[in-house]
């Protein structure tokens, strides 16, 4: 079987969930199957700028052909017309203005799989927001499996995408969350899906000592990984951990590994790493009291799922339903929605080794049962065999025409969103495999 796995960027050090998670899932894939990469030749995800050399290399033995981006993105535009679409009735034409604005725009990689007929299998397309995955689940609908990673944004709202959540052969999803809000927004029941997310490459030699020694982590600590943000909370937690640790006298410390994209407060408290090894960086988790994970917008956090697999607790955002699943699932977690429990969390795990330990316990657990690879593998392997054996029930819905595209219909983006059903989904509501 050949495959062809589709991404907007790709690379070994690039930060980002859908680019580790699309690289992450063709090694894995590479080992039963012919595996290809189609992708442009962007490294940076805000200005999506030819980087690259476009043509094929060779990445972990994975060929990767890499097309140019047409055009850089104008983050002001970009901005301009996200207000527009997420905020006010439009059209379907500025919803398209905005996926083009938003890139990254590259004619050539959709030429290619126009023009790819049964050179692939299945296209695995990653990331629903992005040019990539819109234009080339419409370029090859019949072939078209989708990775949607979707978060629970406003972007989930715009109607260009309810069509390819209806037209596409299958649905990977990271989480019964996005399933639900997905399946809410699009009515796409019949599409074939499962529940599958993605695993992570741990190291066999995982050592906490070590990492205190390195970096000189004398005092007990909480961890951050991820890009420091304001999109991903981190505001919201240099501000919870500073009042925790001056209320409550704490000798403890807040480590910060990722790319910074805000200013860092000046405490000698909070030390930020930088961007580490990914062996640094599992050293590091594993000598954690906790993971602190305090983001709005997640389809999968796959840092938490690491902190489980190395048996560390997570502390999480309860307002993302997704982080919020995660730990009422696993048992493994324990969630806050202001400063005051976010503060009981810290005293719980902190204060109560055992406990700290039967949540580690758990995380293990839960990481064995639904992420390790062996799963993640087997649940892909399974929509393989579904769809070679079973006709497409259903075509892709045509693009609109030209009048229609103009008319002012489409309701506010946001609009949408606010009535879509909210809230994490219990367990006993889940369904390990696939549907429908």
């Amino acid at each position: 079987m050949k495959l062809a796995i589709v991404v907007q960027r790709y690379g070994i050090n690039l930060g980002g969930g859908s680019e580790l998670h699309a690289r992450y899932i063709a090694e894995l894939l590479s080992s039963r199957f012919e595996v290809r990469v189609l992708t442009t030749c962007a490294r940076d995800y805000l200005s999506w700028r030819n980087e690259f050399s476009p043509g094929v290399e060779e990445i972990n033995g994975i060929p990767v052909e890499r097309f140019r981006v047409s055009r850089e993105r104008n983050v002001h535009d970009f901005g301009t017309r996200s207000q527009r679409v997420f905020g006010r009735r439009h059209t379907l034409q500025e919803e398209m203005d905005w996926l083009t604005s938003q890139g990254p725009v590259s004619p050539d990689l959709i030429s290619r799989l126009r023009q790819s007929a049964d050179e692939f299998d299945f296209v695995i397309l990653f990331a629903v927001r992005y040019y990539e995955a819109y234009h080339g689940a419409r370029a090859v609908p019949e072939r078209a499996i989708l990775v949607p990673t979707a978060e629970r944004e406003p972007s989930i709202g715009l109607a260009i995408f309810q069509p390819i959540f209806r037209g596409v052969r299958a649905i990977m999803y990271n989480s019964p969350e996005e399933q639900a809000t997905i399946q809410a927004v699009a009515g796409n029941q019949d599409v074939p899906g499962v529940v599958v997310g993605v695993g992570s490459a741990i190291p066999p030699n995982v050592d906490p000592a070590r990492a205190r020694q390195k970096f000189k982590l004398l005092r007990p600590f909480l961890v951050y990984i991820g890009r420091i943000d304001p999109n991903k909370g981190c505001t919201e937690m240099f501000d919870l951990f500073q009042r925790y640790v001056n209320r409550f006298g704490r000798d403890l410390d807040l480590i910060l590994i990722g790319t910074q994209a805000l200013p860092i407060p000046d405490d000698p408290r909070i030390r930020h790493l930088g961007f580490v090894s990914d062996q640094d960086k599992f050293d590091v988790l594993s000598a954690a009291e906790a993971l602190i994970m305090p983001s709005y917008f997640e389809s999968l956090s796959m840092v938490m799922l690491e902190s489980w697999a190395l048996g560390r607790p997570v502390v999480a955002n309860a307002l993302c339903e997704v982080l919020a699943g995660q730990c009422l699932r696993s048992g493994a977690g324990l969630c806050y929605r202001n400063g005051t429990e976010f503060a009981e969390a810290l005293d719980r795990i902190l204060d109560d080794d055992v406990f700290a330990n039967v949540l580690g316990r758990k995380g293990r657990e839960y990481f064995k049962r639904h992420y390790s690879w062996p799963v993640i593998e087997r649940k892909y392997v399974d929509m393989f065999d579904r769809l070679t054996s079973e006709p497409r029930s259903k075509q892709m819905e045509p693009s609109p025409g030209w009048f229609a595209r103009r008319r002012t219909t489409v309701p506010a983006a946001t609009a949408v969103l606010a009535n879509l059903p909210f809230g994490p989904v219990p367990a006993s509501e889940t369904s390990p495999g696939v549907s429908p």
